[in-house]
């Protein structure tokens, strides 16, 4: 009921106001329900497409618990073990939450196989209608709330966390309708179909997550984009003669930037330091959420 009332005010109001803890745990509280009702369902219903739409919300509900924790961790400041702050929990978090998912991407091709040449038939078919039917209506509304938050707060574990309920959306309109055509055909085989193309779809997601999550892990440089502005900032100032050593890596939603920039043999400490300031204080106020290191060196024609 609780969920059902944040889904209405969200399309009432159009947001619904949260930060990042917050939305992690709403994504908890949506699995929470929606897993055992899909499950009652599918267990209920002998159905295999309904079930692995119950499996794949308990991944994301046990993914939804790794990025609440991530989250909470990430938000700790710097201390004597973690110079550089805890960030980088919520890189662990999104590589572990797309292995989750990988994982029961194949649990459900497999078992879709297996029922499919099992003979088995499907019962009550309109309760599992009902059922994702309005888990696509919850988790569309959920899903795009939280990946509001996750844009707006920074935050990759609860950008994952919310691909990965709007995977579910996908998945349970897919399975609603492989119901559909069961329903009218009444060919058993649309129910592994079904249940396969979630599977598809899961594992598609789970990859790209992957990918994303270890860029920030290996500590790749930011994108060319962001690596762009910052050049752009440099060129401003007519007293850089030139630079190199421009490193830069993520950690969490924090972006860590290291350069080395000439400046005249005859420039003073102070104006040096001031430069630097400057520069650093136009990078902040591009990525406010950002470090930055630079070495002064001098010059010589």
């Amino acid at each position: 009921m609780i969920l059902f009332l944040l889904s209405i005010e969200i399309i009432i109001t159009g947001e619904i106001k949260m930060n990042k803890q917050n939305g992690a745990f709403l994504s908890i509280a949506s699995n929470s329900i929606l897993v055992i009702f899909k499950i009652s369902a599918g267990i209920s219903m002998n159905s295999i497409s309904v079930i692995s739409e119950g499996v794949h919300s308990s991944i994301d509900l046990i993914a939804s618990l790794i990025a609440f924790f991530s989250i909470k961790k990430a938000s700790k400041s710097e201390d004597k073990d973690h110079p550089f702050g805890h960030g980088k929990y919520e890189n662990v978090s999104g590589f572990v939450e797309a292995l989750l998912i990988l994982f029961a991407g194949i649990i459900i091709v497999y078992e879709s196989l297996n029922k499919l040449f099992s003979g088995s038939s499907i019962e009550n078919i309109h309760s599992g209608l009902l059922i994702m039917f309005i888990s696509t209506v919850i988790n569309l509304i959920i899903s795009l709330n939280i990946l509001r938050i996750s844009k707006k707060e920074k935050s990759i574990a609860l950008e994952a966390d919310a691909l990965h309920l709007l995977t579910d959306v996908f998945t349970s309109f897919g399975v609603f309708a492989g119901l559909i055509v069961l329903k009218i055909t009444g060919l058993r085989i649309f129910d592994s179909i079904s249940a396969i193309i979630v599977a598809s779809l899961i594992i598609k997601t789970s990859i790209s997550l992957v990918k994303k999550s270890m860029k920030d892990l290996v500590d790749s440089r930011l994108s060319s984009e962001d690596i762009g502005k910052i050049l752009d900032i440099i060129k401003k100032y007519p007293e850089v003669k030139s630079y190199h050593k421009l490193r830069t890596r993520k950690s969490g939603y924090t972006r860590e930037i290291d350069l080395h920039l000439l400046v005249d043999s005859d420039y003073s400490l102070i104006e040096a330091h001031n430069l630097c300031n400057f520069i650093e204080n136009d990078i902040k106020t591009i990525f406010p959420d950002s470090n930055t290191l630079i070495h002064v060196e001098p010059y010589h024609q």
